[in-house]
Protein backbone atom coordinates (compact mmCIF):
# COMPACT_ATOMS: atom_id res chain seq x y z
CA UNK A 1 0.00 0.00 0.00
CA UNK A 2 1.00 3.34 -0.83
CA UNK A 3 0.48 5.17 2.12
CA UNK A 4 1.37 8.60 1.42
CA UNK A 5 -1.23 8.02 -1.53
CA UNK A 6 -4.26 6.61 0.53
CA UNK A 7 -3.41 9.43 3.22
CA UNK A 8 -4.18 11.78 0.19
CA UNK A 9 -6.59 10.33 -0.85
CA UNK A 10 -8.63 9.49 2.45
CA UNK A 11 -8.72 13.74 2.81
CA UNK A 12 -9.60 14.27 -0.50
CA UNK A 13 -13.04 12.36 0.41
CA UNK A 14 -13.69 14.20 3.16
CA UNK A 15 -12.88 17.31 1.93
CA UNK A 16 -14.98 16.62 -1.43
CA UNK A 17 -18.21 14.94 0.65
CA UNK A 18 -18.01 11.65 -0.78
CA UNK A 19 -16.24 8.82 -2.27
CA UNK A 20 -17.44 9.64 -6.10
CA UNK A 21 -16.91 13.46 -5.79
CA UNK A 22 -13.04 12.61 -4.91
CA UNK A 23 -12.74 10.29 -7.64
CA UNK A 24 -13.55 12.37 -10.19
CA UNK A 25 -11.28 15.40 -8.64
CA UNK A 26 -8.47 12.57 -8.15
CA UNK A 27 -9.09 11.35 -11.72
CA UNK A 28 -9.15 8.05 -10.29
CA UNK A 29 -11.91 5.17 -10.43
CA UNK A 30 -14.84 5.23 -7.40
CA UNK A 31 -13.57 1.50 -6.87
CA UNK A 32 -9.73 3.30 -6.65
CA UNK A 33 -10.70 5.57 -3.99
CA UNK A 34 -12.48 2.84 -2.27
CA UNK A 35 -9.89 0.44 -1.81
CA UNK A 36 -7.69 3.02 -0.88
CA UNK A 37 -9.31 4.09 1.98
CA UNK A 38 -10.31 0.43 3.30
CA UNK A 39 -6.50 -0.06 2.65
CA UNK A 40 -5.65 2.49 5.01
CA UNK A 41 -8.44 1.35 7.64
CA UNK A 42 -7.36 -2.07 7.61
CA UNK A 43 -3.38 -0.76 7.68
CA UNK A 44 -4.77 1.33 10.93
CA UNK A 45 -7.03 -1.06 12.19
CA UNK A 46 -9.61 1.52 13.00
CA UNK A 47 -12.69 2.74 11.12
CA UNK A 48 -12.53 5.95 9.87
CA UNK A 49 -15.13 7.24 7.88
CA UNK A 50 -18.59 6.09 9.18
CA UNK A 51 -20.46 5.40 5.94
CA UNK A 52 -24.34 5.32 5.24
CA UNK A 53 -26.34 5.12 1.96
CA UNK A 54 -27.06 9.30 2.77
CA UNK A 55 -24.49 10.82 3.96
CA UNK A 56 -20.33 10.26 5.27
CA UNK A 57 -19.17 10.91 8.85
CA UNK A 58 -16.03 10.74 10.66
CA UNK A 59 -15.44 8.38 13.58
CA UNK A 60 -13.62 9.40 16.29
CA UNK A 61 -10.24 7.96 15.15
CA UNK A 62 -10.94 9.64 11.82
CA UNK A 63 -11.26 12.64 13.24
CA UNK A 64 -8.17 12.57 15.35
CA UNK A 65 -6.60 10.88 12.12
CA UNK A 66 -7.59 14.07 9.69
CA UNK A 67 -6.03 16.37 11.66
CA UNK A 68 -2.75 14.68 11.75
CA UNK A 69 -2.86 13.77 8.23
CA UNK A 70 -3.75 17.46 7.31
CA UNK A 71 -0.72 18.61 9.02
CA UNK A 72 1.44 15.87 7.27
CA UNK A 73 0.46 16.59 3.90
CA UNK A 74 1.14 20.46 4.76
CA UNK A 75 4.53 19.45 6.05
CA UNK A 76 5.30 17.75 2.65
CA UNK A 77 4.14 20.55 0.70
CA UNK A 78 6.30 23.08 2.64
CA UNK A 79 9.70 20.68 2.34
CA UNK A 80 8.67 20.55 -1.47
CA UNK A 81 8.11 23.89 -1.74
CA UNK A 82 11.17 25.24 0.00
CA UNK A 83 13.93 22.52 -2.04
CA UNK A 84 12.38 24.55 -5.02
CA UNK A 85 12.31 28.09 -3.96
CA UNK A 86 15.67 29.00 -5.52
CA UNK A 87 14.99 27.80 -8.58
CA UNK A 88 11.21 28.54 -9.52
CA UNK A 89 8.90 31.06 -9.36
CA UNK A 90 5.83 30.64 -6.12
CA UNK A 91 3.83 27.69 -6.63
CA UNK A 92 1.55 24.78 -4.35
CA UNK A 93 -1.42 25.86 -2.69
CA UNK A 94 -2.09 28.40 0.40
CA UNK A 95 -4.26 26.54 2.90
CA UNK A 96 -6.38 29.25 4.46
CA UNK A 97 -9.05 29.35 7.08
CA UNK A 98 -11.32 32.26 7.90
CA UNK A 99 -14.60 33.23 9.78
CA UNK A 100 -17.36 33.60 7.27
CA UNK A 101 -17.48 37.11 7.33
CA UNK A 102 -13.42 38.09 7.18
CA UNK A 103 -13.68 35.38 4.15
CA UNK A 104 -16.30 37.38 2.37
CA UNK A 105 -15.56 40.50 2.94
CA UNK A 106 -11.37 40.86 3.43
CA UNK A 107 -10.17 37.88 1.90
CA UNK A 108 -12.87 37.42 -1.38
CA UNK A 109 -12.19 40.82 -2.66
CA UNK A 110 -8.16 40.54 -2.76
CA UNK A 111 -7.98 37.11 -4.43
CA UNK A 112 -7.70 39.00 -7.79
CA UNK A 113 -4.90 40.85 -6.51
CA UNK A 114 -2.84 37.91 -5.29
CA UNK A 115 -3.46 35.88 -7.82
CA UNK A 116 -1.97 38.45 -10.62
CA UNK A 117 0.89 38.39 -8.42
CA UNK A 118 1.24 34.96 -7.56
CA UNK A 119 -0.70 32.81 -10.19
CA UNK A 120 1.11 29.80 -9.18
CA UNK A 121 0.01 29.77 -6.16
CA UNK A 122 -3.76 28.77 -5.43
CA UNK A 123 -5.94 29.55 -1.91
CA UNK A 124 -7.98 26.82 -0.74
CA UNK A 125 -10.29 28.75 1.51
CA UNK A 126 -12.30 27.19 4.70
CA UNK A 127 -14.77 29.28 6.67
CA UNK A 128 -15.70 27.98 10.00
CA UNK A 129 -17.44 30.21 12.72
CA UNK A 130 -14.25 29.02 15.60
CA UNK A 131 -11.56 29.34 13.15
CA UNK A 132 -9.20 29.09 16.13
CA UNK A 133 -9.62 25.38 16.81
CA UNK A 134 -8.02 24.59 13.66
CA UNK A 135 -4.66 26.60 13.59
CA UNK A 136 -2.46 23.91 12.88
CA UNK A 137 -4.35 22.21 10.34
CA UNK A 138 -3.74 25.22 8.04
CA UNK A 139 -1.17 27.72 6.64
CA UNK A 140 -2.76 31.38 7.86
CA UNK A 141 -5.75 31.04 9.97
CA UNK A 142 -7.53 34.47 10.26
CA UNK A 143 -9.44 34.96 13.72
CA UNK A 144 -11.64 37.69 15.16
CA UNK A 145 -11.35 37.78 19.43
CA UNK A 146 -12.93 40.61 21.51
CA UNK A 147 -10.52 42.63 24.29
CA UNK A 148 -9.15 40.05 27.00
CA UNK A 149 -7.98 37.28 24.54
CA UNK A 150 -5.88 35.04 25.85
CA UNK A 151 -4.66 31.60 24.21
CA UNK A 152 -1.38 30.29 23.00
CA UNK A 153 -1.24 30.67 19.42
CA UNK A 154 1.76 32.30 17.60
CA UNK A 155 -0.75 35.27 15.76
CA UNK A 156 0.28 38.45 13.98
CA UNK A 157 -2.49 41.46 14.82
CA UNK A 158 -3.78 42.90 11.50
CA UNK A 159 -6.72 45.10 12.55
CA UNK A 160 -8.14 46.91 15.85
CA UNK A 161 -11.91 47.99 15.69
CA UNK A 162 -14.76 48.91 17.30
CA UNK A 163 -18.54 47.03 17.89
CA UNK A 164 -21.09 49.95 16.93
CA UNK A 165 -24.89 50.32 16.32
CA UNK A 166 -26.38 51.42 12.94
CA UNK A 167 -29.68 51.14 11.19
CA UNK A 168 -30.86 51.89 8.20
CA UNK A 169 -32.20 56.09 6.99
CA UNK A 170 -35.92 54.45 6.69
CA UNK A 171 -35.87 53.31 9.84
CA UNK A 172 -34.40 55.99 11.48
CA UNK A 173 -37.13 58.18 9.99
CA UNK A 174 -39.98 56.33 10.97
CA UNK A 175 -38.17 55.74 15.35
CA UNK A 176 -36.56 58.73 15.31
CA UNK A 177 -32.67 59.19 15.54
CA UNK A 178 -31.58 58.38 19.00
CA UNK A 179 -29.65 60.78 21.37
CA UNK A 180 -29.24 58.86 24.31
CA UNK A 181 -28.65 54.98 24.65
CA UNK A 182 -31.74 55.27 27.24
CA UNK A 183 -33.75 56.15 23.20
CA UNK A 184 -32.96 52.43 22.32
CA UNK A 185 -35.35 50.88 24.91
CA UNK A 186 -37.76 48.45 23.53
CA UNK A 187 -36.54 49.72 19.96
CA UNK A 188 -36.34 46.50 17.41
CA UNK A 189 -33.33 44.95 16.74
CA UNK A 190 -31.46 42.77 14.53
CA UNK A 191 -29.31 39.95 16.85
CA UNK A 192 -26.19 37.87 16.47
CA UNK A 193 -27.36 34.13 17.60
CA UNK A 194 -23.34 33.31 18.46
CA UNK A 195 -21.68 34.87 21.29
CA UNK A 196 -21.72 38.60 21.72
CA UNK A 197 -19.98 39.59 24.86
CA UNK A 198 -22.30 43.27 24.19
CA UNK A 199 -25.74 41.62 23.52
CA UNK A 200 -27.94 39.11 25.37
CA UNK A 201 -30.06 36.02 24.02
CA UNK A 202 -32.96 38.75 25.95
CA UNK A 203 -32.16 41.74 24.47
CA UNK A 204 -30.55 43.19 26.47
CA UNK A 205 -27.38 45.55 24.90
CA UNK A 206 -24.70 46.62 27.01
CA UNK A 207 -22.99 49.94 25.46
CA UNK A 208 -20.03 52.44 26.75
CA UNK A 209 -18.48 55.31 26.18
CA UNK A 210 -16.24 55.72 23.27
CA UNK A 211 -13.62 57.65 25.49
CA UNK A 212 -13.77 55.02 28.31
CA UNK A 213 -15.43 57.82 30.60
CA UNK A 214 -18.26 57.03 32.73
CA UNK A 215 -20.12 53.26 33.56
CA UNK A 216 -21.70 51.34 30.87
CA UNK A 217 -25.38 51.64 30.18
CA UNK A 218 -27.82 48.78 29.30
CA UNK A 219 -31.21 49.05 27.75
CA UNK A 220 -33.71 46.15 26.94
CA UNK A 221 -33.92 45.97 23.17
CA UNK A 222 -36.71 43.77 21.25
CA UNK A 223 -34.90 41.37 18.71
CA UNK A 224 -36.84 40.74 16.23
CA UNK A 225 -34.60 38.87 13.56
CA UNK A 226 -31.91 36.23 15.09
CA UNK A 227 -29.36 34.97 12.72
CA UNK A 228 -26.23 33.19 13.10
CA UNK A 229 -24.33 35.80 10.11
CA UNK A 230 -22.81 39.04 10.25
CA UNK A 231 -23.91 39.28 6.50
CA UNK A 232 -27.82 38.13 6.77
CA UNK A 233 -28.46 40.90 9.75
CA UNK A 234 -26.53 43.41 7.85
CA UNK A 235 -28.30 43.26 5.08
CA UNK A 236 -31.76 43.30 6.72
CA UNK A 237 -30.55 46.01 8.83
CA UNK A 238 -30.14 47.78 5.61
CA UNK A 239 -33.84 46.92 4.94
CA UNK A 240 -34.76 48.76 7.93
CA UNK A 241 -35.97 45.88 10.20
CA UNK A 242 -34.26 47.08 12.93
CA UNK A 243 -31.08 48.55 15.15
CA UNK A 244 -27.95 46.41 14.55
CA UNK A 245 -24.85 45.41 16.28
CA UNK A 246 -22.06 45.22 13.62
CA UNK A 247 -17.60 45.60 13.17
CA UNK A 248 -17.27 48.65 12.11
CA UNK A 249 -14.55 47.28 9.64
CA UNK A 250 -16.87 44.59 8.31
CA UNK A 251 -19.56 47.47 7.68
CA UNK A 252 -18.33 50.06 6.45
CA UNK A 253 -19.91 49.41 2.81
CA UNK A 254 -22.69 49.56 3.64
CA UNK A 255 -21.75 53.38 5.71
CA UNK A 256 -19.97 54.70 2.57
CA UNK A 257 -22.71 53.59 0.56
CA UNK A 258 -25.31 55.00 2.67
CA UNK A 259 -27.54 51.46 3.08
CA UNK A 260 -27.11 52.10 7.13
CA UNK A 261 -25.75 55.23 9.64
CA UNK A 262 -23.47 55.09 12.42
CA UNK A 263 -25.84 55.63 15.60
CA UNK A 264 -24.91 56.56 18.58
CA UNK A 265 -21.29 57.46 16.99
CA UNK A 266 -20.08 58.34 20.70
CA UNK A 267 -21.06 55.41 22.30
CA UNK A 268 -19.57 51.61 21.07
CA UNK A 269 -20.06 47.84 22.25
CA UNK A 270 -16.61 46.63 22.80
CA UNK A 271 -13.32 46.43 20.70
CA UNK A 272 -12.08 43.35 18.88
CA UNK A 273 -9.16 42.68 16.88
CA UNK A 274 -7.87 40.40 13.76
CA UNK A 275 -5.41 38.48 13.92
CA UNK A 276 -3.81 36.27 11.56
CA UNK A 277 -2.41 32.84 13.39
CA UNK A 278 0.45 31.03 12.02
CA UNK A 279 0.61 26.75 12.50
CA UNK A 280 2.55 25.50 15.40
CA UNK A 281 5.77 24.03 12.70
CA UNK A 282 8.42 25.82 12.78
CA UNK A 283 9.10 25.96 8.89
CA UNK A 284 7.31 28.55 7.00
CA UNK A 285 7.32 27.73 3.06
CA UNK A 286 8.14 30.57 0.94
CA UNK A 287 4.64 31.57 -0.59
CA UNK A 288 2.83 31.52 2.95
CA UNK A 289 5.61 34.19 4.43
CA UNK A 290 4.65 36.07 0.87
CA UNK A 291 1.12 35.56 1.73
CA UNK A 292 1.47 37.02 4.72
CA UNK A 293 3.26 40.10 3.68
CA UNK A 294 0.48 40.33 1.01
CA UNK A 295 -1.89 40.45 3.88
CA UNK A 296 0.12 43.13 5.65
CA UNK A 297 0.62 45.62 2.41
CA UNK A 298 -3.82 45.12 2.52
CA UNK A 299 -3.77 46.39 6.00
CA UNK A 300 -1.15 49.49 5.02
CA UNK A 301 -3.51 50.52 2.85
CA UNK A 302 -6.50 50.14 5.27
CA UNK A 303 -4.55 52.49 7.41
CA UNK A 304 -3.74 55.21 4.75
CA UNK A 305 -7.11 54.71 4.23
CA UNK A 306 -8.32 55.71 7.59
CA UNK A 307 -6.34 58.76 7.84
CA UNK A 308 -7.88 60.31 5.13
CA UNK A 309 -4.89 59.75 2.37
CA UNK A 310 -6.92 57.44 -0.23
CA UNK A 311 -9.49 54.74 -0.32
CA UNK A 312 -8.53 51.24 -2.21
CA UNK A 313 -11.85 50.17 -4.19
CA UNK A 314 -13.54 47.48 -2.03
CA UNK A 315 -11.64 47.97 1.22
CA UNK A 316 -12.88 48.73 4.29
CA UNK A 317 -11.74 51.61 6.32
CA UNK A 318 -10.96 51.21 10.40
CA UNK A 319 -8.96 51.35 12.83
CA UNK A 320 -6.00 49.65 12.15
CA UNK A 321 -2.68 48.57 13.62
CA UNK A 322 -0.46 45.88 12.50
CA UNK A 323 1.99 44.56 14.51
CA UNK A 324 4.70 41.67 14.34
CA UNK A 325 4.06 37.88 15.10
CA UNK A 326 3.20 37.62 18.22
CA UNK A 327 2.89 34.59 20.77
CA UNK A 328 -0.30 35.57 22.30
CA UNK A 329 -0.54 34.57 25.95
CA UNK A 330 -1.05 35.30 29.55
CA UNK A 331 2.27 37.44 29.03
CA UNK A 332 2.04 39.26 26.40
CA UNK A 333 0.66 42.84 26.08
CA UNK A 334 -1.91 41.64 23.86
CA UNK A 335 -3.55 39.51 26.17
CA UNK A 336 -4.61 39.84 29.95
CA UNK A 337 -4.08 37.17 32.75
CA UNK A 338 -6.75 34.66 33.44
CA UNK A 339 -9.29 36.56 30.77
CA UNK A 340 -11.80 34.64 29.10
CA UNK A 341 -11.59 33.44 25.52
CA UNK A 342 -14.32 34.72 23.53
CA UNK A 343 -14.33 33.06 20.09
CA UNK A 344 -14.22 33.86 16.68
CA UNK A 345 -17.71 33.54 15.84
CA UNK A 346 -18.57 37.06 17.01
CA UNK A 347 -17.66 38.38 13.35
Amino acid sequence: MDRLQSMRVFTQVIDAGGFAAAARALDMSPATVTRLVTDLEQHLGARLIQRTTRKLSLTEAGTAYLQRVRSIMHEIEDAEATASANTQELKGTLHVMATPAIATYVLAPSVARWRARHPKVAIELAIDITPERHVDEFDATFMVMEEGFNANVVARPLVATEWVLCAAPAFLQRVGMPTHPQDLQGQDFVRYTQHHSATSATGRVRLQSASGDGSPVEVDMNPVLHAPSMDVLMRAAADGVGYGVFSKLLAQRFLVDGSLVHVLPEWILGRFSIYVALPSRKLIPARTRAFLAFVDELMAGVRRAQSGAHRLPGTPTASVGVGATTDIGANTPTSAPGASHTPSAVV
